[in-house]
């Protein structure tokens, strides 16, 4: 399958989901998050998700780090679509996000990270068996893991597809994804 298509049909099937479903596939990535080692992580860069779109809620994974592993500093990303780069801030906590015009979510006052991660939860729409994922297609977190030597987990609501056809040299490969029924690793 192409990622054009892909995107097409995630995104339609997300947003057919009634939110029971939605809540109770939340739920289950939370109970396979809770199941990752976290003994090494110091600094965990985590996507805020677009509830509109029936993205996963990494919120339920942020309150639980919070409560279980303090001592973690969670990063999240500032999008500039001009450059279609990302910046990274430490999360502050609820009150300082805002909107953007695209209705991601952004730190506005958390202090900017340039140093080390340790580990990426990755947004995506769908990854294949090989471990390559179909995100919007605006390459950001593409061009993000490729300067970095971090864990890759992507968090899925629904299983791997068999193959994404249109792979490119751009594309970077998770280590693992999580879905709600368990997690690959690749």
């Amino acid at each position: 399958m192409l990622k054009a298509e892909i995107r097409k049909q995630v995104l339609k099937d997300r947003l057919l989901l009634t939110d029971s479903a939605y809540d109770a596939l939340n739920k289950s990535l939370l109970n396979q998050f809770k199941t990752l080692d976290f003994g090494k992580i110091k600094m965990l860069h985590i996507f805020l998700p677009i509830i509109e779109k029936k993205e996963p809620d990494t919120f339920l994974l942020i309150d639980w780090l919070a409560k279980n592993h303090p001592e973690i500093k969670i990063i999240v990303p500032k999008a500039d679509f001009e450059t279609a780069l990302m910046t990274h801030h430490e999360y502050v906590g609820p009150g300082d996000l805002k909107k953007n015009t695209y209705h991601i979510l952004e730190p506005q006052k958390g202090k900017l990270h340039e140093g080390e991660i340790d580990l990426v939860i990755v947004p995506l729409l769908a990854f294949d068996l090989q471990g390559y994922r179909a995100g919007y297609g605006k390459g950001f977190y593409d061009r993000f893991l490729q300067g970095i030597n971090a864990q890759k987990i992507g968090l899925s609501l629904y299983p791997a597809i068999e193959k994404i056809d249109d792979v490119n040299e751009y594309d970077i490969k998770l280590d693992f994804c999580i879905t709600p029924t368990g997690i690959i690793k690749f």
